[in-house]
């Protein structure tokens, strides 16, 4: 019997074909911040959209009827999501999304139990349903950026064909 060997995949078309925990949960967190910044302009799921500011505690603007946000904290959640996207690419660049992410979300639900609401310290803006969303969202990243790397990666000689 011969044995023929197709040759080698490029790392390209093996990356096509490599998953990992951690790359998956970078993904879907990246998938769902697009999302999120997205609804943040959408009425109906964000209500008093009519309120809507820049920045700052002023605006009156929650999505789903609980989150306050402004047009800057949007477009936050639309980049953090992006960068997520773009992360889940190698295990590294996930795993470093997910726990800074992690930390950045820690500080700033830190800031949120600090800031004094209402007032122009309140810039990003926060209410207490984002302060809890944050410490939530810190730990959920965090503990996916502690998820193994290349675990489903096929190998080369996967690719062989035997006749």
């Amino acid at each position: 019997m011969a044995t023929h060997t197709a040759p080698s995949p490029s790392r390209h078309e093996r990356a096509a074909h490599t998953s990992s925990p951690v790359r998956t949960a970078a993904m879907v967190f990246g998938v769902v911040f697009v999302l999120v910044g997205l609804a943040g302009f959408i009425p109906g799921i964000t209500q008093h959209l009519d309120r809507l500011e820049w920045a700052g505690h002023e605006s009156g603007a929650k999505l789903l009827g609980i989150f306050q946000v402004s047009a800057l904290h949007n477009v936050v959640h639309l980049l953090f999501g992006i960068v997520g996207i773009a992360a889940a690419r190698t295990d590294s660049a996930s795993r470093a999304f997910l726990i800074g992410g992690g930390i950045i979300y820690a500080v700033l639900f830190v800031y949120g139990l600090i800031v004094d609401k209402g007032t122009n310290a309140d810039f990003v803006p926060l209410n207490r349903a984002d302060d809890w969303l944050h410490l939530a969202l810190a730990a959920a990243m965090v503990l996916a950026g502690l998820l193994p790397g290349r675990t489903t990666a096929r190998r080369d000689d996967d690719y062989a064909i035997r006749s």
